[in-house]
């Protein structure tokens, strides 16, 4: 077999004729015999140029509605035949089956008409027969036939036959059925998606077709892709491009923030995908000066979000902070003409969509999908542990408090005080140690803890927490409770003056 197919035929059955008009043109140029069925048949005779209608091959017209019009045995003949094999060419020519070179398909836009609500009868009548059978019998016999299987490769698909006169490559044509696998694939998995809405099955298909690739991964020796529709959360108004770190931050950011939709304005700044400031206050210039002073060193080169519009007075302040991306709901048009001053920093809108409900990432040999963890601590779930009770301003900092602890690395604890994150200590491996780093880390940067409030992810086993917190000043305590030795700890706040709660949901974050 040569390494090298001539155009000489081909079958063209597309949903959108969007840039198809040059190419059947081409095909005319070079003489290749077009089949074609309905809508692009009459493109193409609109043209002004010659087309041989399927039925006319097959004998069969175009039945139950459309639904049957390429489904027959002297197309995927023409398609599946083998050229070197005898006795395919000689069945060809005792059925009259015409050889066919080229298939040239669009499939019907199955996932677009789930994103607009269609109804389900329009869903199920866009899901592809026809098509996606052209695309694996043409893709599948690569070594005759070339598969363009998507408007994404006119463009390429043109400038080839134009360059070579009509003629492809085995491996080009063997490239467009890779491409043309991808197609189905992806098609496939968005169907079965659709089918399994509630995960009956326990099966997981993912088919991202938004590659980009980064810059590097988590270090420079290290390869970065990121698969996913950025622009449906983003708009970029602003800067470089964003790198496999960032985006990590920037998730952490975005779901943290989420916690205070509707809130007073409220400030985060995030290093490393935990907080290292937070405050709430009555403006958002406010909000930004208390949640740097939450740690103003760690906030150098960090994220900063916002769950309200960036104005002006903010912005100023922000101005004067080494800082890798700034995300809000909105800019001022003169926050955002100052916060551009630096070329590359990265200015991002966050749009108002709702967030994956599950979470999926790589372990071992294989990946780990869990639910999301939306639950939200609210001052109704709260149950009492101690005699005494939280104050209503301390209720409000246990509250404001577990949303930081919900998205801080565990083991980690939490410190607030008047709604503004004091200090965390994050990814400890002993909860004694993520209380003792917090303590550490507010003294340093001289909060005084007398009536600050602490949270915990997960349960304390010993009274030894709630000891070091007393000592520092913490008067009020959140956490899920749980421990067969939670009266321990119940105990020594009794003894001690300390109020404290339980939530009875967990927060680990690893």
């Amino acid at each position: 077999m040569s390494n090298e197919k001539t155009i000489k035929s081909a079958l063209i059955s597309v949903f959108s004729k969007d840039g198809l008009e040059p190419i059947i043109k081409k095909l005319n140029e070079l003489g290749v015999t077009m089949y074609s069925t309905g809508g692009t048949q009459a493109f193409i005779n609109d043209l002004g140029i010659d087309v041989v209608p399927v039925e006319d091959v097959t004998s069969y017209p175009s039945i139950l509605g459309g639904r049957v019009k390429t489904l027959h045995p002297k197309v995927f003949g023409g398609i599946l035949n083998r050229q070197d094999n005898e006795q395919d060419v000689a069945e060809l020519a005792e059925f009259e089956i015409p050889q066919i070179d080229l298939v040239i398909v669009d499939l019907y836009p199955f996932e677009d008409t789930v994103a607009s609500g269609a109804s389900e009868q329009d869903i199920i009548e866009k899901i592809d027969i026809g098509g996606i059978s052209l695309i694996r019998a043409a893709a599948k016999n690569y070594k005759d036939v070339v598969c363009v299987s998507s408007v994404n490769e006119y463009a390429s698909f043109l400038e080839l036959i134009s360059e070579q006169n009509g003629t492809l490559s085995l491996e080009q044509r063997k490239d467009f059925a890779r491409k043309s696998f991808n197609v189905s694939s992806h098609y496939d998995s968005a169907i079965f998606n659709y089918f399994n809405q509630n995960d009956e099955d326990t099966v997981l298909k993912i088919s991202e077709q938004n590659g980009h690739v980064l810059r590097y991964g988590e270090n420079p020796h290290q390869r970065g892709f990121f698969f996913g529709k950025f622009d449906e959360i983003f708009t970029k108004l602003h800067g470089k491009e964003l790198s496999y770190n960032n985006l990590l931050d920037v998730d952490a950011a975005v779901n943290l923030i989420n916690e205070f939709k509707g809130d007073k304005p409220t400030f985060a700044i995030l290093k490393h995908n935990n907080a290292c400031g937070v405050a709430q206050r009555d403006t958002l210039s406010e909000a930004y000066t208390d949640a740097l002073a939450g740690d103003p060193v760690s906030a150098f080169g960090g994220v900063l979000i916002s769950n309200t519009e960036i104005d002006l007075a903010t912005a100023e302040d922000i101005h004067t902070l080494f800082c890798e991306v700034v995300i809000a709901p909105s800019f001022s048009a003169e926050a955002l003409e100052l916060l551009k001053g630096k070329k590359n920093r990265i200015l991002l809108i966050l749009h108002d969509i709702e967030m994956p409900k599950t979470s999926v990432r790589s372990c071992l040999n294989g990946v780990l999908v869990q639910d999301t963890n939306n639950i939200t601590d609210r001052l109704e779930d709260l149950s009492k542990a101690t005699n005494n009770n939280p104050t209503d301003s301390e209720l409000n900092d246990l509250i404001f408090a577990s949303k930081i602890c919900k998205h801080t690395k565990s083991n980690t604890i939490v410190l607030v005080k008047g709604g503004q994150l004091c200090a965390s200590g994050t990814g400890q491996t002993s909860r004694v140690d993520a209380l003792n780093q917090a303590i550490h880390k507010a003294q340093s940067f001289n909060f005084d803890l007398k009536g600050a409030v602490m949270a915990s992810d997960a349960f304390f086993p010993f009274p030894d927490c709630v000891e070091i917190a007393k000592n520092a000043g913490i008067t009020a305590v959140i956490q899920p409770g749980g421990s067969i030795k939670d009266q321990l700890s119940i105990d020594y706040c009794n003894d001690n003056n300390v109020s404290m709660v339980f939530t009875g949901t967990r927060h680990f974050k690893h």
